[in-house]
């Protein structure tokens, strides 16, 4: 049962992996009254939104959950290497029920505007329904890739079929069988949908315009042995992922590619493709991200294996990225993606070699001067990332500041945490931290359990605000912007580089620091130690 009072200690916004944890961290260890709010219908997020076929994490399941929750660690059983998002959204409702979470989240409520009120030092939050509540402290927990992003295309409202967007797919599916289909893009989702919707559809058309990198994910039961043995080093598995790179049990080779013969070079390539995951991506040599040569070697041998897994050699040069570096866009993990094109019943519209989309008809897509017929569209076109789900809560800090003023020229923050100019704001994996180059609950734990502490310190020394000093951001974002700009990543359009929206700024979004998301959280802890350096406590 949600209280019925309207002010609160802290209002968190979104019920995802997030949201959740920073509710039990506030409530149950901080004795705090919080409230939550979620759009949708229950717990999950992401996992709730996105209900695409094939959608399931791409970060193994053993490292793909809560720490905090020892007990919990020992009796969830995963039904697979890489989880599906049904088993994703079970467990978080495990979650939700097991910690008794659900009565203080609203669900079905979209926070619409927060203001803060210098007067009384609390935030207004108002929501669609028209409820005002306040909080003392904001802390926003609405993912990095939650903003749906559809691009304009011309004669969307006239097409005669049905159209979905991957992000927001109806709850009891959709049927393909004996349909005409079209998914646009070739992202992270579509690399996942695509093989699925294959299986049931007449004709799958896919429109390509830029294609990616795609690693294998091996998916599959893990053996009962390798489970137990995880089990029983939870701690130390614990300690490594926070510690790493990435999150992951994962760490790149202290040696150059250049370095490396060929014939070495090819044995470690063939080793990490044979296990799968991202271990290609983190776990290559050092320089694979710093160097273009090492990059083109990883490249060309990747290349080469598209071209052995797609038949018709016309079909596999437009899947072979040519435009940018490897691992300078999300590269998603596969199964059986590249194979799917060998049905006589796929056909690849590439945008360079056979003309971009033009516009929606009232019978299907034209692209390149041809009309393609279809009766379903599937736009796996992705989210106006970091940023999106932010500006979408219209919110104002001190004497009226509009983030989306402060970030007109793309997003600002002190350590991802915070904003200079919006007192007791805090954001959960916010733009300029780790976030999504990094295992996600990782991420999502320190920042949740950095958060309660800040509080929990506050609350000892009777402080009631703080606030991101304008120098200490600046000099953030100069530091996020300094070490991407030494690495290959800026060459790639993604949308780690705000590049698949037009008119968005071009910024990179996330942090890359030099020893990752452990380096990350050694920085911040050091903040802390200091009295919170860099913020204003009052």
């Amino acid at each position: 049962m949600v209280s019925a009072s309207a002010d609160f200690d802290a209002v968190v916004i979104g019920a995802g992996f997030s949201g959740i944890y920073m509710l039990k961290a506030l409530r149950d260890r901080l004795g705090l009254k919080v409230r939550v709010y979620e759009a949708g219908e229950t717990v999950g997020g992401t996992w709730y939104w996105n209900r695409y076929p094939g959608a399931r994490c791409d970060s193994e399941a053993y490292v793909y959950c809560f720490t905090w929750d020892k007990e919990l660690l020992q009796e969830w059983e995963w039904s697979e290497r890489y989880p599906e998002q049904p088993e994703i959204l079970r467990y978080l409702e495990h979650v939700a029920a097991r910690h008794d979470l659900k009565r203080d989240i609203c669900f079905n409520t979209r926070v619409n505007s927060a203001q803060f009120d210098e007067a009384s030092g609390r935030w207004k939050i108002r929501t669609a329904s028209g409820d005002e509540v306040t909080g003392r402290f904001l802390i926003t927990a609405v993912g990095t890739l939650s903003d749906t992003n559809l691009p304009s295309f011309q004669g969307l409202e006239r097409f005669r079929g049905k159209w979905y967007h991957t992000s927001r797919f109806p709850r009891g599916g959709v049927d393909f069988t004996a349909k005409r289909v079209a998914v646009v893009g070739t992202g992270a989702s579509a690399v996942q949908a695509i093989p699925e919707i294959a299986q049931q559809a007449k004709q799958l058309t896919v429109f390509q315009r830029t294609p990616n990198y795609c690693l294998p994910a091996r998916n599959g039961k893990v053996d009962p042995e390798r489970v137990a043995a995880r089990k029983a080093d939870y701690d130390a598995i614990i300690e490594r992922t926070r510690n790493s790179f990435a999150g992951f049990e994962l760490a790149r080779m202290a040696k150059s590619a250049l370095e490396a013969t060929p014939e070495e070079r090819e044995r470690e390539f063939e080793r990490m493709w044979d296990i799968g995951g991202f271990i290609f991506g983190l776990g290559n040599y050092q320089d694979v991200l710093l160097s273009r040569e090492a990059n083109k070697i990883v490249a060309d041998y990747l290349g080469d294996k598209i071209r052995r897994a797609v038949k018709d050699p016309v079909v596999a040069e437009k899947l072979v990225p040519k435009k940018h570096p490897f691992g300078t866009k999300r590269t998603p993990l596969d199964t059986n993606y590249y194979e799917t094109f060998n049905k006589d019943s796929v056909l690849l519209v590439d945008a360079d070699t056979d003309g971009p989309v033009e516009e929606i008809t009232e019978r299907g897509i034209r692209a390149g001067g041809k009309e393609y017929e279809f009766d379903i569209i599937v736009l796996a076109t992705g989210f106006d990332a970091f940023t999106g789900s932010l500006k979408a809560l219209n919110i104002e800090g001190s004497a009226g500041l509009a983030m989306n003023d402060a970030w007109a020229d793309g997003p600002r923050t002190y350590l991802g945490l915070a904003v200079a100019g919006f007192p007791n704001l805090f954001t959960i994996t916010g733009p300029q931290s780790p976030s999504v180059l990094a295992n996600m609950p990782v991420a999502i734990e320190q920042h949740v359990e950095w958060i309660a502490d800040c509080i929990a310190h506050m609350r000892e020394h009777g402080l009631t605000t703080v606030e991101a000093v304008p120098t200490a951001q600046d000099d953030w974002v100069a530091h996020v912007n300094e070490v991407v700009g030494g690495t290959l990543l800026p060459l790639g359009n993604s949308w780690w580089m705000s590049a698949n929206i037009p008119g968005k700024p071009r910024a990179f979004l996330p942090y890359l620091g030099p020893e990752g998301i452990g380096g990350y959280r050694r920085r911040c802890a050091e903040i802390a130690a200091k009295g919170y350096e860099g913020f204003i406590l009052a």
